[in-house]
């Protein structure tokens, strides 16, 4: 994992078409803004691990073999999620 400190106006950049900018500081909060394109999905963590969790519950008892599903969906250690 790739740990940056920044102040608030500042950005970082990952690859050469998404932004993440600081856009404000209060207490433990940190706002931030994201600039990406369209066809880049972004979700809150939780968000996006509730969203895996209806897709596999969608499946249950279609004859489908949850293993397999798990291995597609399961983050890699070294992958890091918006």
């Amino acid at each position: 994992m790739l740990v940056l400190t920044r102040k608030k106006g500042q950005s970082i950049m990952i690859g050469n078409d998404i932004e993440i900018s600081i856009i404000d500081i209060q207490g433990d909060q940190v706002r931030i803004g994201i600039d990406a394109p369209k066809k880049v999905t972004i979700h809150r963590k939780e968000v996006y691990e509730e969203i895996i969790k209806e897709n596999l519950s969608a499946v249950v008892g279609k004859n489908t073999n949850i293993s397999v599903l798990n291995k597609k969906f399961k983050k890699k250690e070294n992958d890091t999620l918006l």
